[in-house]
């Protein structure tokens, strides 16, 4: 199951995990897109794992899809997180620092739907994403959205 595990430089020794996320708004720009995790029953912003060969946006836009069936176009960067106090343990063997990019990203065909990584999509308001159970990190990434920078925040 994955967890995060809060420590002064806990990730320090750990491997470095890269990935990127993405903040999708419905047309009316008053609601966000969350996936619901197969693997640990939270809710999250869409997005995961980096592969070689490919570029950050990329990770980004081939996330989306295989997460939600959405084809999107990866726009500005909000942010990149890379607490060294906050650890990413699929279990004692697999735990990682994570380095993470978060984009705004325009949603342009396909269809929403699920994969064998998601139980559950939608959209939703603040309001009730306030109620939901969603991975604590990933509160961060919707606020930093919400903010409307221009500038790239550094986390």
């Amino acid at each position: 199951m994955t967890k995060l595990i809060h420590g002064d430089r806990i990730c320090k020794g750990a491997d470095v995990l890269v990935g990127a996320s993405a903040q999708i708004w419905d047309p009316t720009g008053e609601k966000i897109l969350l996936t619901k995790r197969g693997d640990n029953g939270l809710w999250c912003l869409p997005g995961g794992q980096h592969d070689a060969g490919e570029s950050i946006k990329e990770t980004c836009a081939r996330e989306v899809l295989e997460e939600t069936g959405l084809i999107v176009e990866v726009g500005q960067l909000i942010a990149v997180y890379t607490n060294p106090n906050l650890l990413l343990s699929y279990n004692e063997e697999h735990q990682f620092q994570m380095i993470s990019f978060h984009f705004v990203v325009a949603v342009k065909g396909g269809e929403l739907g699920l994969s064998d990584e998601t139980t559950d999509v939608g959209f939703f308001s603040l309001e009730e994403i306030g109620e939901m159970d969603l991975m604590e990190h990933h509160q961060q990434r919707i606020e930093d959205a919400l903010l409307g920078k221009k500038d790239t925040l550094v986390r």
